[in-house]
């Protein structure tokens, strides 16, 4: 199962970032966590100094903006192929 952190304090864009990726999921078939990361000192800790961030399996793959739909499905296959 994928581990898949949205990283943001809630705002629009934090929200529209965690619709795409959970449709993306869901088109895929694939199995995924989601967990939200609002705390900013964790979000820092985590590596990404701008909101929305995406990571993937431990990986920070997006940060400060809201990739698009094509890129978060790239990302989630290729995670689905590494483990």
């Amino acid at each position: 199962m994928l581990e898949i952190k949205i990283l943001g304090g809630g705002c629009a864009n934090c929200k529209r970032l965690e619709q795409i990726a959970r449709k993306v999921v869901e088109n895929l078939g694939v199995e995924a966590e989601f967990i939200k990361v609002t705390n900013y000192s964790e979000i820092a800790e985590l590596g990404v100094m701008s909101t929305p961030g995406l990571i993937v399996n431990g990986k920070v793959v997006s940060s400060g903006r809201i990739p698009a739909e094509i890129e978060i499905e790239e990302w989630i296959k290729a995670a689905v192929l590494a483990s």
